[in-house]
């Protein structure tokens, strides 16, 4: 501006839908076909309208998207996040919000992102452990009369819970264990706010896990596999509240019931105290008219009975019992008679095959036994006379070895007083008695000093006996007569 003459040139300012219009034309005309590739993350679908919303984001940036006529596009390819797809398009700006996005034409399928892929493949690995098992699932109490909460103090999702509670049924006793559910280390808060639950004495009757909607990096901490595991060893049944309808998370997967929102939660672990009262006159009318319908029919029956016959003439009923009674018995006597006559003739028949067995067994065994009589005796005959043989055969033999068959023909046997036979002169002694035995007896003689023919007996062999008188007469020895005078 000069200080004199010049022409004083004032700027007015522009407004921000000017500056914005601005920027939307040189981003409109810069950017008319892009090909851009990332995970989808954070998606929203509006089933009025048919149109998608989601963010497309690699390591270090962020695009928002705008698909519109989504469920109405000829597509091959259901988007949801973690999936990775390839989109082409062009970039505008929304004016409204002063915000670029990518308004997409066409989208295909590149793969799994690098959140998705952990997810499925935690989600696999849990399964085959059976931890999602419907059969390990524990049935939620209808009345529960004290609740834990596990979420963020300060978040929507305990003030949703608060009021659905409160509103439907307000008597009900609420425990909150506070723990972050979104960040680093909000994992771990929400398994020690599990466990707290548990360890209080008693424990509550059912436990909320949740938090409000988010993008599958805000949810993460409860696709953690410490979460799953804490949510399966808890000991009262669990209920997983996490985020919108459509995103699903693996606590949902190992809870006991999964609720789309935490305010679903509240109503599926609470009912209205106007259901519960409606619900309890319901039954109660039902069961009235149940009984009254009984009742009637009870009494109908009861009348039908009371007005048979068999009350009003028993007699009639009990007359026509004694006939049967009298029919039976008769077709049981004859019956038994029967019995009786076919058991003697069948007794009789097996008696009289029996003595014909008898019989006939008796012959063949008398036969076999005078068979083998006569083979005894015929036997014990040769064998008497084989025996007879031979004793007389050793009877033979015998008389030739025995001594005195010896003394027969002319010979003696010496021994002396105790019975020891003397084959030698060499045993006798003079004055010594022996015994001398020949075929008809024997007789005691004195051994002299002198030998036969008056041969003197060797030196020694003799002794003199001082007990013989010299004037015995000569006696006869085993070797002759012996002088009375050796000399």
């Amino acid at each position: 501006m000069g200080d004199s003459g010049s022409e004083i040139i004032e700027l007015r300012p522009e407004s921000v839908s000017h500056i914005t219009a601005r920027i939307k034309r040189a981003v409109d005309s810069q950017f008319t076909s892009v090909w851009v590739e990332g995970e989808v993350s954070n998606f929203k679908l509006s089933p009025a309208m048919g149109h998608a919303y989601f963010t497309l984001k690699d390591e270090k940036a962020q695009l928002q998207c705008a698909f519109f006529g989504y469920l109405k596009s000829k597509r091959n390819t259901e988007l949801k996040d973690g999936t990775v797809v390839r989109v082409r398009g062009f970039v505008s700006v929304y004016e409204p919000r002063g915000a670029y996005q990518l308004i997409v034409k066409s989208l295909q399928c590149a793969g799994l992102g690098e959140l998705m892929l952990r997810f499925e493949q935690l989600k696999r690995k849990l399964s085959e452990e059976g931890l999602f098992d419907v059969s390990i699932k524990r049935k939620i109490p209808r009345f529960p009369g004290k609740i834990g909460i596990v979420t963020s103090p300060t978040g929507a999702a305990i003030r949703d819970i608060l009021n659905v509670i409160g509103r439907r049924f307000g008597k009900v006793h609420m425990i909150i264990a506070p723990a972050r559910v979104q960040g680093e280390g909000a994992a771990e808060e929400i398994v020690r706010g599990i466990q707290d639950l548990n360890s209080l004495s008693p424990p509550p009757d059912v436990i909320i896990v949740g938090r409000g909607g988010g993008s599958i990096e805000d949810l993460w901490c409860f696709n953690e596999e410490i979460v799953a595991r804490a949510v399966r060893a808890s000991r009262v049944p669990v209920i997983s509240a996490v985020g919108h309808e459509i995103d699903f998370t693996i606590c949902d997967f190992a809870s006991d019931l999964r609720a789309p929102t935490p305010s679903a939660a509240a109503e599926l672990v609470v009912g209205r105290v106007e259901e519960i009262s409606d619900s309890i006159s319901g039954a109660l009318a039902r069961i009235t008219r149940a009984m009254s319908g009984r009742i009637k029919l009870d009494s109908s029956k009861l009348e039908s009975l009371a007005s048979h016959r068999v009350f009003g003439e028993p007699e009639y009923i009990l007359g026509r019992y004694r006939q049967n009674i009298d029919i039976l018995l008769h077709k049981m006597c004859a019956g038994m008679n029967d019995a009786v006559s076919d058991c003697r003739l069948r007794m009789e028949s097996m008696r009289l095959r029996m003595v014909r067995r008898m019989s006939s067994v008796t012959g063949g065994c008398i036969s076999r036994i005078s068979r083998y009589r006569d083979a005894m005796s015929r036997l014990s005959e040769n064998r008497i006379s084989a025996l007879n043989s031979r004793v007389e055969m050793a009877n033979a033999r015998l008389n030739a070895m025995n001594p005195r068959a010896v003394l027969a023909r002319g010979y003696a046997m010496v021994s002396d007083t105790d019975g020891n036979v003397i084959d030698s002169t060499l045993k006798l002694r003079t004055g010594m008695k022996v015994r001398t035995e020949v075929s008809d007896g024997a007789f005691v003689s004195v051994v002299l000093p002198t030998g036969v023919s008056g041969r003197r007996v060797r030196p020694g062999a003799v002794k003199d006996d001082p007990g013989v008188n010299e004037k015995t007469p000569r006696q006869q020895s085993l070797f002759g007569f012996c002088d009375k005078n050796p000399d």
